[in-house]
């Protein structure tokens, strides 16, 4: 089971829907995935058609930390749902405000292992997308705690560079404690407009700053996302040529996180 962060210390550069566009790629090359909402806006789990049960989400489990707690506020998403895929297909463990309780500058360490704990146990997955807080907070640290990998979104756009170099700063600065350590990290750039000059550049940047760490492909900033996010529709099932290539670049990135050929 491969656990991947989707963190921006930026809001507003698509991170959820980056979630969502992995999760729609992983339903289907028929990839078991959960997707744990950490973000206390809650947007992936709305996206995936998810509407969370009181008391029966990510916020009252980090709580109560348990090995394998996790498993019981879990929920088929919407889109297995319809498809008429079996349990574990696509399946969410609902954000809520009430995960904003953890989101804050302080922390002890070891409460930075709540997430883990939780996970602990989880059987039948080969994916776990945990969509991150857009802050460097104890919430956004403990999903990296529990993560394999992370990804960070950014746009081609001066501040959210400067955010991206924030975020590999502090992934950098994590890794140096003998507790905790992220094994990988990435930057995947979205809401890319190639008719953009100030894009262009922005790209020529982060592939300076980042090198090898940056992410192929880039995702197009298209209408026809929003369209199929508002109807909580996975964009493999979106009709249209638009839809279908922005569907083949996440089927890509999915394939490259999970080290398979094209």
């Amino acid at each position: 089971m491969q656990i991947v962060s989707v963190s921006s210390l930026k809001g507003g550069v698509g991170k959820s829907s980056v979630t969502l566009g992995l999760a729609s790629a992983a339903l289907q090359e028929g990839v078991p995935t959960l997707v744990v909402d950490l973000d206390p806006h809650a947007d992936a789990t709305t996206g995936l058609g998810v509407r969370a049960r009181h008391g029966h989400d990510v916020g009252e489990v980090l709580a109560r930390p348990r090995r394998g707690a996790l498993e019981k506020v879990l929920m088929a998403s919407s889109w297995a749902v319809q498809e008429g895929r079996d349990s574990k297909a696509l399946d969410v463990a609902p954000g809520s405000a009430r995960s904003s309780r953890f989101d804050r500058s302080d922390y002890r360490d070891k409460d930075l292992g709540r997430l883990e704990r939780a996970l602990a146990g989880t059987a039948g997955y080969e994916l776990v997308l945990v969509d991150c807080p857009p802050t460097l907070s104890a919430l956004t640290r403990t999903a990296w705690a529990a993560s394999d990998k992370v990804l960070s979104v950014a746009e081609p756009s001066l501040f959210s560079v400067a955010g991206t170099k924030r975020t590999m700063t502090a992934i950098a600065q994590f890794e140096q404690s003998r507790t905790w350590a992220v094994p990988a990290a990435g930057v995947v750039v979205n809401k890319v407009r190639h008719s953009s000059a100030e894009h262009r550049h922005r790209l020529d940047e982060l592939a300076e700053l980042f090198g090898p760490l940056l992410v192929d492909p880039v995702l197009p900033d298209l209408p026809v996302w929003q369209q199929a996010q508002g109807a909580a529709w996975p964009i493999h099932r979106w009709p249209g040529g638009e839809a279908r290539d922005l569907a083949g670049r996440y089927t890509a990135l999915l394939r490259g996180l999970l080290g398979r050929s094209a």
